[in-house]
C-alpha cells in the first residue's frame, strides 16, 4: 500500500512521515524545495508543488490514501494572494488529482482557524460554522475556503476526512515554525517581553497519529478537532526557564497595549530582516476561545494528547540535538529522545 503526504517536509509532515514509516507503510512524499525534514528517510520523493498538476498526478498514481498537509501558515495581513494560491487553489488541485487517480481516501489537514471562535464562553466543537466575512483572518478564510474545495470533491465522489488541529508544537521543526521561533527566542534570552494571552497547543506527533487512525477507521465526511492544552505564554516561558535556566521575561504586556504596539513590532522585524512573530493577527489569536473540545476524536479515534510539559521538553531537546539551540537542558536523562526513531538508513 502506498500513501502520499503533501507538505512532507513541513513540521506536521515530517512527523507524519516518521509515524507512517514506523508502521511499515510505503510513503511517497510531494516536496517542493526544502528537504531537511525528510533527509535520509526511506521514502519515495516526487518533486513539485500544489500548483504543478502533473507532479500531483505522478505523486497520486496508485496511492490509496493522500494526507494533504501542505499549506502556507500566515500571521500577516498582506498575504491574501499567496494564501489563495497555496491553500485554496492548491487544495482544489489536490482534490482533482485524487479523483483522477482514484485515491481511496483524502485526509485533509485544515486548522482550528477555519472555524468560528465565538461565542467564547462555549466550547468549540465540530459543529461550529466555518469563518467568513471581513472579521476573520486571511489565513482562517483561506483554510475555510480550502475545506469548501474538499466538500466540493466529496460531492463528486471523493471520500475525505477533515482534521482541525490547534497550534502545532513538537520536534522535527526544521524551518522552524512561528511558535518554534518563540521557544528559541525564549531559550536564548532574546524575547524582551511576553503578552498576556495564550492558546491551545497540540503536539505534532499526536496530530500525526490521529491522522493515521482517521485514515483507517473514520467514516467518510467526518471532521475531528485535534486540540491539546490551553497554556498561557507566561506558563510556557516558565517551563523554558525551568528546562534551560534562561530567565523568563519579567514584563508581561497587557493585550490592549500589545494591540497598539503590534504594527511597530512588525515594522521593526522587517527592518532587521526577521520574520515578525507578534503581529496584529497573532495578538488577536492569543485572545481566542480557550475551550476547544477533542471529545469526538478521543471517542472515535482513541485520541489522547500528551502532556504539554512533555511536548515542550521534547521540542527543546530536539532543538538542542539538531544544533538550533546550544545549552544544557535540565530534563530527565532517562526520557527517550524525540530523535530516536524511525530508522533512516535508506536514501
Amino acid at each position: 500500500m502506498t500513501v502520499v503526504v503533501t507538505g512532507a517536509a513541513g513540521h506536521l509532515g515530517g512527523n507524519l512521515v516518521r509515524a507512517l514509516l514506523a508502521r511499515g507503510v510505503h510513503v511517497r512524499a510531494l516536496v517542493h524545495r526544502d528537504r531537511r525534514a525528510i533527509a535520509g528517510l526511506p521514502l519515495e520523493v516526487v518533486p513539485g508543488d500544489l500548483g504543478d498538476r502533473e507532479a500531483l498526478r505522478r505523486a497520486f498514481d496508485g496511492a490509496s490514501v493522500v494526507y494533504h498537509a501542505a499549506a502556507h501558515i500566515s500571521i500577516l495581513g498582506g498575504e491574501r494572494a499567496l494564501l489563495e494560491r497555496i491553500n485554496v487553489i492548491g487544495t482544489r488541485n489536490v482534490v482533482g488529482a485524487c479523483l483522477e487517480a482514484g485515491v481511496r481516501r483524502l485526509v485533509h489537514v485544515s486548522s482550528i482557524h477555519a472555524l468560528a471562535q465565538g461565542p467564547l464562553d462555549a466550547p468549540v466543537g465540530e459543529s461550529r460554522p466555518l469563518v467568513g466575512g471581513d472579521h476573520c483572518t486571511p489565513y482562517g478564510r483561506s483554510k475555510a475556503a480550502a475545506e469548501a474545495e474538499v466538500q466540493a470533491g466529496r460531492a463528486r465522489g471523493l471520500d475525505a476526512i477533515i482534521l482541525n488541529p490547534t497550534a502545532i508544537i513538537g520536534p522535527y521543526d526544521f524551518r522552524p515554525s512561528h511558535f518554534g521561533e518563540v521557544l528559541l527566542d525564549l531559550a536564548r534570552g532574546r524575547l524582551p517581553a511576553l503578552v498576556a494571552g495564550g492558546f491551545d497547543w497540540v503536539d505534532a506527533r499526536d496530530v500525526a497519529d490521529a491522522a493515521i487512525r482517521a485514515a483507517e477507521t473514520a467514516p467518510d465526511g467526518a471532521r475531528y478537532l485535534l486540540s491539546g492544552h490551553y497554556v498561557a505564554l507566561t506558563e510556557i516561558a516558565a517551563l523554558v526557564e525551568e528546562f534551560t535556566g534562561r530567565p523568563a521575561p519579567r514584563f508581561v504586556c497587557p493585550i490592549a497595549l500589545a494591540r497598539l504596539g503590534a504594527p511597530l513590532a512588525v515594522a521593526v522585524a522587517r527592518l532587521i530582516h526577521r520574520r515578525p512573530l507578534f503581529t496584529p493577527i497573532s495578538i488577536e489569536t492569543l485572545c481566542g476561545n480557550r475551550h476547544i473540545s477533542h471529545e469526538r476524536a478521543t471517542r472515535e479515534l482513541g485520541y489522547s494528547p500528551r502532556p504539554f510539559r512533555q511536548a515542550i521538553a521534547d521540542t527543546l531537546r530536539w532543538f538542542v540535538e539538531s544544533g538550533y539551540l546550544h545549552c544544557e537542558l535540565k530534563i530527565d536523562p532517562d526520557q527517550e529522545s524525540p530523535c530516536s526513531n524511525p530508522p533512516s538508513s535508506m536514501a
